[in-house]
């Protein structure tokens, strides 16, 4: 799923640079950079990969998108939604059941500042660090954003991912 997940986010048009955090590239080339996971969890790395990744770059992008390697009908098309946000505005993908959030595109300006909530009801934890940071947002609803794999009534999503009909 990973590997779909990054050939999708390549393919798309409005995506300038592809970068995996974790603890390996699981079989990923090289030239896609690897950010460390300190190993305090989900939010403590997506903000650790955060802060690295707006200090280190001299002209950094105009926003950051954040998906999951557990999204295995996600589309090109779809990841450039995301990336289409308003400038003002932090996109949100929700899952299917509107619980949990399975992507986020936020402005570089307040990514910093962003308290990533991933996790138990997420999304609606992410709509009140938008609220609470005075961002708009955007909820982005699309089969692919929505499907993520959870738990093993989600794995026929994954089928298709896996190279099975």
């Amino acid at each position: 799923m990973l590997e779909h997940v990054v050939q999708a986010a390549q393919g798309a048009s409005r995506v300038t640079r592809t970068v995996l955090v974790g603890p390996s590239r699981i079989g990923l080339p090289v030239s896609i950079p690897l950010l460390e996971d300190p190993g305090k969890g989900l939010n403590a790395a997506i903000e650790g990969a955060v802060a690295q990744l707006i200090g280190r770059e001299q002209t950094p992008p105009e926003r950051l998108l954040i998906l999951f390697a557990d999204l295995p009908e996600v589309t090109s098309a779809e990841i450039d939604l995301l990336a289409a946000a308003p400038p003002d505005k932090v996109a949100l993908a929700p899952d299917r059941h509107e619980i949990g959030t399975n992507a986020v595109s936020l402005p570089v300006s307040a990514a910093s500042k962003f308290r990533f909530a991933f996790g138990e009801d997420s999304f609606a934890r992410h709509k009140a660090e938008c609220a609470r940071l005075g961002l708009g947002i955007e909820v982005i609803m699309s089969h692919g954003l929505e499907r993520d794999v959870d738990e093993p009534a989600d794995l026929p999503d994954a089928r298709s991912a896996l190279g099975k009909k």
